[in-house]
Protein backbone atom coordinates (compact mmCIF):
# COMPACT_ATOMS: atom_id res chain seq x y z
CA UNK A 1 0.00 0.00 0.00
CA UNK A 2 1.23 3.52 -0.71
CA UNK A 3 1.71 6.34 1.77
CA UNK A 4 -1.05 8.92 1.52
CA UNK A 5 0.47 11.04 4.32
CA UNK A 6 4.06 11.17 5.50
CA UNK A 7 5.84 13.27 8.12
CA UNK A 8 9.63 13.22 7.76
CA UNK A 9 11.61 14.75 10.67
CA UNK A 10 8.98 17.45 11.15
CA UNK A 11 9.63 20.18 13.71
CA UNK A 12 7.10 22.88 14.48
CA UNK A 13 7.84 25.96 16.60
CA UNK A 14 5.32 28.50 17.84
CA UNK A 15 6.62 32.02 18.40
CA UNK A 16 5.00 33.76 21.36
CA UNK A 17 5.60 36.92 23.39
CA UNK A 18 7.45 34.76 25.92
CA UNK A 19 9.67 33.12 23.32
CA UNK A 20 9.64 29.93 21.29
CA UNK A 21 7.51 26.87 22.06
CA UNK A 22 8.60 23.69 20.31
CA UNK A 23 5.39 21.71 19.72
CA UNK A 24 6.94 18.88 17.69
CA UNK A 25 10.54 17.85 17.04
CA UNK A 26 11.84 15.34 14.49
CA UNK A 27 8.36 13.85 14.16
CA UNK A 28 8.31 10.98 11.67
CA UNK A 29 5.43 8.68 10.74
CA UNK A 30 3.30 7.71 7.75
CA UNK A 31 -0.29 6.70 7.02
CA UNK A 32 -1.07 4.25 4.23
CA UNK A 33 -4.01 4.54 1.90
CA UNK A 34 -7.06 2.87 3.45
CA UNK A 35 -5.61 2.79 6.96
CA UNK A 36 -7.25 3.96 10.16
CA UNK A 37 -4.49 5.34 12.39
CA UNK A 38 -5.06 6.66 15.92
CA UNK A 39 -2.62 8.96 17.71
CA UNK A 40 -2.54 9.21 21.51
CA UNK A 41 -0.27 11.21 23.76
CA UNK A 42 -0.04 13.13 27.04
CA UNK A 43 -2.23 16.20 27.49
CA UNK A 44 -0.65 19.24 25.82
CA UNK A 45 1.83 17.23 23.79
CA UNK A 46 0.81 18.75 20.45
CA UNK A 47 -1.73 16.30 19.05
CA UNK A 48 -3.95 18.99 17.56
CA UNK A 49 -0.90 20.78 16.14
CA UNK A 50 -0.03 17.54 14.37
CA UNK A 51 -3.50 17.39 12.84
CA UNK A 52 -3.29 21.02 11.71
CA UNK A 53 0.04 20.23 10.04
CA UNK A 54 -1.49 17.21 8.33
CA UNK A 55 -4.38 19.35 7.07
CA UNK A 56 -1.99 21.96 5.66
CA UNK A 57 -3.33 24.62 8.04
CA UNK A 58 0.19 25.02 9.48
CA UNK A 59 3.54 24.81 7.75
CA UNK A 60 6.35 22.92 9.52
CA UNK A 61 9.32 24.90 10.81
CA UNK A 62 11.60 22.12 9.58
CA UNK A 63 11.24 18.76 7.86
CA UNK A 64 8.77 17.77 5.16
CA UNK A 65 5.16 16.64 4.97
CA UNK A 66 4.01 14.72 1.90
CA UNK A 67 0.26 14.75 1.34
CA UNK A 68 -1.62 12.85 -1.34
CA UNK A 69 -5.27 13.28 -2.25
CA UNK A 70 -7.88 15.55 -0.66
CA UNK A 71 -8.53 16.04 3.05
CA UNK A 72 -11.61 16.53 5.23
CA UNK A 73 -11.42 17.78 8.84
CA UNK A 74 -13.90 16.75 11.55
CA UNK A 75 -13.79 18.86 14.72
CA UNK A 76 -14.39 18.02 18.38
CA UNK A 77 -17.87 19.58 18.27
CA UNK A 78 -20.29 19.10 15.40
CA UNK A 79 -20.39 22.89 14.68
CA UNK A 80 -23.66 22.52 12.78
CA UNK A 81 -25.30 25.87 12.03
CA UNK A 82 -28.49 26.10 14.10
CA UNK A 83 -30.39 28.12 11.48
CA UNK A 84 -29.78 25.63 8.68
CA UNK A 85 -31.52 22.29 8.26
CA UNK A 86 -29.42 19.13 8.38
CA UNK A 87 -29.64 18.97 4.59
CA UNK A 88 -28.38 22.54 4.25
CA UNK A 89 -25.60 21.88 6.76
CA UNK A 90 -24.47 18.88 4.74
CA UNK A 91 -24.40 21.02 1.58
CA UNK A 92 -22.25 23.72 3.22
CA UNK A 93 -18.82 22.37 2.14
CA UNK A 94 -20.10 22.08 -1.42
CA UNK A 95 -21.14 25.73 -1.33
CA UNK A 96 -17.81 26.88 0.12
CA UNK A 97 -15.80 24.96 -2.46
CA UNK A 98 -18.11 25.99 -5.29
CA UNK A 99 -18.98 22.35 -5.93
CA UNK A 100 -22.69 22.70 -5.22
CA UNK A 101 -23.82 20.82 -8.32
CA UNK A 102 -26.93 18.63 -8.56
CA UNK A 103 -24.68 15.56 -8.85
CA UNK A 104 -22.73 16.40 -5.69
CA UNK A 105 -25.88 17.25 -3.74
CA UNK A 106 -27.42 13.95 -4.84
CA UNK A 107 -24.33 12.07 -3.67
CA UNK A 108 -24.36 13.84 -0.28
CA UNK A 109 -28.05 13.11 0.24
CA UNK A 110 -27.41 9.51 -0.76
CA UNK A 111 -24.82 9.23 2.04
CA UNK A 112 -27.24 10.77 4.54
CA UNK A 113 -29.95 8.28 3.58
CA UNK A 114 -27.51 5.35 3.56
CA UNK A 115 -26.40 6.10 7.12
CA UNK A 116 -29.70 6.77 8.82
CA UNK A 117 -30.38 10.48 8.37
CA UNK A 118 -33.12 10.27 5.73
CA UNK A 119 -35.89 11.20 8.18
CA UNK A 120 -33.95 14.15 9.61
CA UNK A 121 -32.83 16.06 6.52
CA UNK A 122 -35.45 18.78 6.98
CA UNK A 123 -34.88 18.96 10.75
CA UNK A 124 -32.71 21.50 12.54
CA UNK A 125 -29.71 20.54 14.69
CA UNK A 126 -31.56 21.33 17.92
CA UNK A 127 -34.06 18.60 17.06
CA UNK A 128 -31.39 15.87 16.89
CA UNK A 129 -29.55 13.96 19.62
CA UNK A 130 -25.83 14.51 20.12
CA UNK A 131 -25.04 11.25 18.38
CA UNK A 132 -27.19 12.07 15.36
CA UNK A 133 -25.63 15.53 15.13
CA UNK A 134 -22.15 14.01 15.08
CA UNK A 135 -23.22 11.59 12.38
CA UNK A 136 -24.52 14.55 10.36
CA UNK A 137 -21.18 16.31 10.88
CA UNK A 138 -19.36 13.29 9.46
CA UNK A 139 -21.66 13.16 6.42
CA UNK A 140 -20.98 16.89 5.93
CA UNK A 141 -17.23 16.16 6.01
CA UNK A 142 -17.73 13.39 3.45
CA UNK A 143 -19.84 15.58 1.15
CA UNK A 144 -16.82 16.70 -0.89
CA UNK A 145 -15.58 13.08 -1.12
CA UNK A 146 -12.19 13.57 0.61
CA UNK A 147 -9.59 10.81 0.43
CA UNK A 148 -8.41 11.33 4.02
CA UNK A 149 -10.44 12.17 7.13
CA UNK A 150 -8.70 14.03 9.96
CA UNK A 151 -10.62 13.46 13.20
CA UNK A 152 -9.87 15.77 16.13
CA UNK A 153 -11.31 14.01 19.21
CA UNK A 154 -14.73 13.91 17.51
CA UNK A 155 -16.46 12.05 20.36
CA UNK A 156 -15.12 13.99 23.35
CA UNK A 157 -18.26 16.13 23.78
CA UNK A 158 -20.56 13.08 24.01
CA UNK A 159 -21.61 11.11 27.07
CA UNK A 160 -20.07 7.66 27.46
CA UNK A 161 -22.96 5.56 26.12
CA UNK A 162 -23.51 7.85 23.14
CA UNK A 163 -19.78 7.86 22.45
CA UNK A 164 -19.73 4.06 22.17
CA UNK A 165 -22.60 4.07 19.69
CA UNK A 166 -21.20 6.95 17.63
CA UNK A 167 -17.77 5.26 17.48
CA UNK A 168 -19.50 2.26 15.95
CA UNK A 169 -21.35 4.47 13.46
CA UNK A 170 -18.24 6.41 12.46
CA UNK A 171 -16.16 3.28 12.01
CA UNK A 172 -18.84 1.71 9.81
CA UNK A 173 -19.15 4.83 7.68
CA UNK A 174 -15.40 5.39 7.24
CA UNK A 175 -14.69 1.76 6.40
CA UNK A 176 -17.83 1.47 4.31
CA UNK A 177 -16.76 4.43 2.18
CA UNK A 178 -13.17 3.15 1.91
CA UNK A 179 -11.61 6.26 3.47
CA UNK A 180 -8.24 6.75 5.13
CA UNK A 181 -8.52 8.18 8.65
CA UNK A 182 -6.18 9.82 11.14
CA UNK A 183 -7.74 10.11 14.61
CA UNK A 184 -6.43 12.23 17.47
CA UNK A 185 -7.77 11.06 20.83
CA UNK A 186 -6.94 11.10 24.54
CA UNK A 187 -9.02 7.94 25.06
CA UNK A 188 -6.90 4.75 24.93
CA UNK A 189 -9.93 2.44 24.68
CA UNK A 190 -11.27 4.49 21.78
CA UNK A 191 -7.97 4.23 19.92
CA UNK A 192 -7.83 0.46 20.39
CA UNK A 193 -11.45 -0.08 19.37
CA UNK A 194 -11.20 1.96 16.15
CA UNK A 195 -7.71 1.84 14.68
CA UNK A 196 -5.57 -0.45 12.58
CA UNK A 197 -2.48 1.16 14.10
CA UNK A 198 -1.86 3.26 17.20
CA UNK A 199 0.98 5.79 17.45
CA UNK A 200 2.07 6.97 20.91
CA UNK A 201 3.52 10.47 21.25
CA UNK A 202 5.94 11.72 23.87
CA UNK A 203 5.33 14.82 25.97
CA UNK A 204 6.02 18.10 24.18
CA UNK A 205 7.91 18.43 21.93
CA UNK A 206 6.00 15.58 20.32
CA UNK A 207 7.68 12.68 18.60
CA UNK A 208 6.53 9.10 18.05
CA UNK A 209 7.79 6.92 20.90
CA UNK A 210 5.93 3.72 19.98
CA UNK A 211 3.94 2.41 17.00
CA UNK A 212 1.67 -0.63 17.19
CA UNK A 213 -0.24 -2.62 14.60
CA UNK A 214 -3.35 -4.00 16.30
CA UNK A 215 -4.44 -7.59 15.73
CA UNK A 216 -8.24 -7.33 15.67
CA UNK A 217 -8.77 -7.49 11.92
CA UNK A 218 -12.23 -6.36 10.79
CA UNK A 219 -13.89 -6.77 14.20
CA UNK A 220 -16.11 -3.69 14.85
CA UNK A 221 -15.40 -1.34 17.79
CA UNK A 222 -17.88 -2.70 20.35
CA UNK A 223 -16.87 -6.29 19.66
CA UNK A 224 -13.20 -5.39 20.00
CA UNK A 225 -13.85 -4.29 23.56
CA UNK A 226 -15.04 -7.84 24.33
CA UNK A 227 -11.89 -9.53 23.01
CA UNK A 228 -9.44 -11.14 25.46
CA UNK A 229 -6.47 -9.13 24.11
CA UNK A 230 -8.18 -5.75 24.53
CA UNK A 231 -7.09 -5.31 28.14
CA UNK A 232 -3.53 -6.29 27.26
CA UNK A 233 -3.34 -3.56 24.62
CA UNK A 234 -4.84 -1.07 27.07
CA UNK A 235 -2.26 -1.86 29.76
CA UNK A 236 0.63 -1.61 27.31
CA UNK A 237 -0.48 1.74 25.88
CA UNK A 238 -1.19 3.07 29.39
CA UNK A 239 2.38 2.21 30.46
CA UNK A 240 3.84 3.85 27.36
CA UNK A 241 1.87 7.03 28.01
CA UNK A 242 2.97 7.22 31.61
CA UNK A 243 6.71 6.51 31.49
Amino acid sequence: MKNILRFDNVTHIYHTARGEVIAAKNLTFSVDEGEFVAIIGPSGCGKTTLLSLAAGLLKPSAGTIERQGSYGYMLQKDELFSWRTIEKNIFLPLEIRKQNTPENRERAIGLAKKYGLEDFLKSYPSQLSGGMRQRAALIRTLATDPDVLLLDEPFSALDYQTRLNVCEDVANIIRGEGKTALLITHDISEAISLADRVLVLTARPARVSHAHTLDFGDIPPLKRREQSNFSGWFEQLWRELNV
